[in-house]
């Protein structure tokens, strides 16, 4: 694992060295037993609200949780350091997040913008998502105006980059993924107070951009790794979303469905509860054309009908003739 650039004290130049000498405290002027409303804070801001919403949106993933509750309560602490302007530097907040597709990093990054937003850290919280094609020019003199084009629209709030190691390709020296990085570096030192970087994809890779790449590692301050979702875990979500929806599983349905799940996470492509939503929404289909032609046949629909999934719209599925890949 790669780590984190650290800077100790004694490691520095000597003219980054804080001289306390003759500088009064600024402690002194503000008495200990000074209440802070924190409460007030709480309820101007409804932080709470953003981490509830969270909690039931986001099935499991309490680690995940628990890191951006940790996050929350570092800016909330800061923030009611400034009530009493007790002066802190602003903290970096610049980070990554690692997993398989579908475990919900997309989802914690726009609330995490949120957090910001609430908190003061950023003027708008919104989420601009990129990827190397929307960052990456294909010929000398396109980078530069595509990549300030997407740090224009993202300041203010969250850089959600995802799949971030392929911003630059370290076996092809003419890749012009190298203008990308700079400029991204030089942003996330430099505007630090006005935007936030999220780097995204596989665990693996991108400890190897974080080693490959100098500069890239000092500057993200928080990491979260997103697992894979067990089996009990999906089907959680897939109730989830049905419920969201408006539908729900008939007699044996569900049982078909934890079945048809159970084969589709050994097949290739899996994407956790991005899988589980396209399943549904081939269920919803099939569901769909068994009422048209019962309709058509003439059978009267009933409001049981419209919202109920049958196992037999699951069991249709090519995932259960030979693990075939259901696209």
């Amino acid at each position: 694992m790669v780590r984190p650039e650290v800077e100790r004290f004694g490691e520095a130049d000597t003219d980054s060295v804080f001289d306390l000498a003759g500088i009064n405290d600024p402690l002194a002027e503000i008495p200990d037993d000074l209440v802070v409303d924190a409460g007030k804070v709480f309820s101007d801001t409804r932080i709470f609200d953003v981490l509830d919403a969270l909690d039931r949106e986001l099935v499991a993933l309490d680690v995940v949780k628990r890191r951006v509750r940790e996050v929350a309560s570092l800016l909330l602490i800061d923030r009611l350091r400034r009530t009493l302007n007790l002066e802190s530097q602003q903290p970096t907040l610049h980070m990554s997040f690692t997993g398989n597709p579908g475990t919900g990093k997309t989802t914690v990054a726009m609330k995490m913008g949120q957090i910001l937003w609430k908190l003061g850290f950023v003027r708008k919280g919104h989420i601009v998502v990129a990827s190397r094609d929307d960052l990456v020019g294909q010929y000398v003199g396109h980078t530069a105006p595509k990549t300030r084009e997407v740090l224009k629209r993202a300041m203010g709030g969250v850089l959600f980059i995802d799949e971030a190691y392929n911003m630059y390709r370290l076996d092809n020296e003419r890749d012009y993924g190298q203008e990308t990085v700079e400029m991204l570096l030089q942003v996330m030192e430099n505007e630090r107070q006005d935007l936030v970087v999220i780097m995204a994809g596989y665990k693996d890779k991108m400890e190897r951009f974080f080693g490959d790449v100098p500069g890239i590692s000092s500057r993200i301050a928080h990491h979260l790794d997103f697992p894979d979702y067990s089996l009990d875990e999906l089907m959680a979500i897939a109730r989830l979303m049905l419920a969201t929806q408006r539908y729900r599983f008939g007699q044996d349905a569900e049982q078909a469905f934890r079945e048809y799940m159970e084969l589709r996470k050994s097949q290739p492509n899996f994407a956790n509860g991005r899988s589980v939503r396209n399943a549904l929404e081939r269920l919803r289909m099939r569901q769909a054309i068994r009422l048209f032609e019962a309709a058509n046949r003439g059978r009267k629909l009933t409001k049981g009908d419209l919202v109920t999934i049958e196992a037999d719209d699951i069991l249709q599925s090519r995932v259960f003739e030979g693990g075939v890949f259901d696209n």
